[in-house]
């Protein structure tokens, strides 16, 4: 058993399980549209659910796009949160929030970005777009290159950008994975939150488990790095346990399962 784990001992049935998709349950893969689950994840977020308050994927992508790519529709209470929190789907059922303009002339912006950078690709997520440099000859350059024009897009638009791996997400201002992270808590009543992620945009929700705990909100926090391919450093460096991608959670999850089982 994972020493860190006994945190939850006792509020196993009190406890978020919030997990992003890409790198965490999903290997990251060149193209979004391919980033299929692991086989075997809606099995055990099955396992786990049955043993924990809620367990919830919060993700940068469109809610359904992760229930599909997943084969998560019927693991049983589970929520998804897309678009950081935009966006929810429950037991089949989509909520979304009406396209905001300020993504509709990012969308034509980024586009003329793209169109002159070899191997730069934009990735249209209706309420946010994302330009991926993953493919152009040297990513990180391309990279570092986009971020002021991409800033500057942000700014015209009214819109954040937020980085990650080999990528610039134009977004909605006031929207974050910690944001959902404490939704979720409130409308759970959850005592512990254990929190998996793998990149820069699950920062926010480190953040607020740490500020739950510290403050008495929630009893016990556990942050989890998914260690896939480029994972942030930044999240490593924060993360309580830290495993090897996304098999290496979904041993850890089983593990939780299995927890004050005597």
């Amino acid at each position: 058993m994972t020493p860190e784990l006994r945190r939850l001992s006792g509020l196993l049935d009190r406890t978020l399980v919030a997990l992003d998709f890409d790198g965490v349950l999903s290997p990251i893969v060149p193209d979004p549209a391919r980033a299929v689950a692991l086989p075997g994840t809606a099995e055990v977020l099955t396992r786990v659910a049955a043993r924990v308050a809620r367990v919830a994927v919060v993700t940068g992508r469109p809610a359904a796009d992760a229930v599909g790519l997943g084969s998560l529709q019927d693991v049983p209470g589970l929520v998804v949160l897309g678009h950081y929190g935009l966006q929810r789907w429950s037991a089949g059922t989509l909520s979304t929030p009406d396209s905001d303009d300020g993504v509709d002339l990012a969308r034509r912006r980024v586009a003329e970005l793209a169109a002159d950078r070899p191997g730069v690709t934009v990735e249209d997520k209706q309420h946010s777009v994302a330009l991926h440099t993953r493919s152009a000859p040297d990513p990180a350059a391309a990279l570092d290159e986009l971020r002021p024009h991409a800033d500057a897009v942000a700014s015209e638009a009214g819109l954040q950008v937020t980085p990650g791996r080999f990528v610039l997400e134009l977004r909605p201002v006031g929207v974050d994975k910690g944001l959902a992270i404490r939704s979720l808590v409130e409308e759970t009543g959850a005592a512990a939150v254990l929190y998996a992620g793998d990149d820069l945009g699950d920062l926010p929700a480190v953040a607020a488990v740490r500020e739950l705990a510290s403050s008495g909100e929630i009893g016990a926090g556990l942050v989890v790095c998914s260690d896939a391919e480029e994972a942030s450093a930044e999240l490593r460096a924060a993360a309580d346990i830290v495993v090897p991608g996304p098999p290496g959670v979904q041993d850890l999850l089983r593990e939780l399962a299995a927890l004050d089982r005597a």
